[in-house]
């Protein structure tokens, strides 16, 4: 995955912002250099600026340099906690938002972390859809970022609205399960691009999924049965590439 620019012509621009309009910034420090590429990705699929740190020291360094929007800290880290990082952190700007991640699932643990000025925290193992969700919760509440065109996404006929939760095509409304729509609202994020099932699997399903990626196809096929079924298809399959939604032609 790449970063990209999840504003594109034909949808509604629903993907969070910084106050100038450039995108949000978010630091990623955790030592597991494959989980924090993980998170990483998930979160550039947001159309986000991301950096990473895989230590306290150089999650203090890239923070001055960086100056993110919020931070995803890993509690435990080589050369000193997290606690002491978000300390650090705050000292030279206050009000960024941190969301704690750990593989402590202790109570005790979970309260010094909130204790410990940490906005939210998330244990190992956590689906990458959780990050997301609790990130953007964090930065819609944080200043200095704006989702000022809504919670809407639109392409060609088709909207979503991810606060109600409704779908509709063609002014038609559409049932879906808290699956398919999460699968809709990826693709619906990302129109005209191509999406693997590598890429599905790790934004929908756990990262750690331990199924095969025809689950991909199945939902695929139920989606197209709501969404497409009487009407142009605007789900396309890529053969050995992916899949990609675009607007009825």
């Amino acid at each position: 995955m790449t970063s990209m620019n999840a504003a594109n012509p034909g949808q509604s621009k629903a993907d969070l912002q910084r106050a100038d309009g450039s995108p949000v910034r978010v630091l990623v420090v955790d030592d597991e250099e494959t989980l924090a590429e993980l998170v990483s990705m998930a979160l550039r699929m947001e159309g986000w600026e991301i950096r990473s740190a895989g230590s306290g020291n150089d999650a203090v360094r890239t923070a001055r340099e960086f100056r993110p929007d919020a931070v995803v800290l890993d509690v435990m880290l080589p050369d000193f906690s997290g606690f002491e990082v978000l300390t650090k952190l705050r000292a030279e700007t206050p009000n960024v938002p941190v969301l704690f991640l750990t593989a402590r699932d202790a109570v005790e643990d979970r309260i010094a972390g909130l204790t410990a000025g940490g906005d939210d925290y998330v244990t190992k193992p956590f689906s990458l859809e959780e990050v997301v969700l609790r990130l953007r919760a964090l930065l819609r509440r944080s200043h200095g970022v704006s989702a000022s065109l809504g919670s809407t996404l639109v392409v060609g006929d088709l909207t979503l609205d991810e606060d109600s939760r409704e779908v509709h095509r063609g002014g038609e409304p559409i049932s879906l399960t808290a699956t398919e729509f999460e699968l809709l609202r990826f693709l619906m994020r990302n129109p005209k691009r191509v999406l693997s099932k590598a890429q599905i699997l790790d934004r929908v399903w756990s990262y750690d999924f331990g199924g095969q990626a025809n689950i991909v196809e199945l939902y695929i096929s139920y989606l197209r049965k709501k969404i497409d079924a009487g009407r142009e298809p605007m789900i396309h399959t890529m053969r050995g590439a992916g899949y990609v939604l675009k607007p009825a032609t």
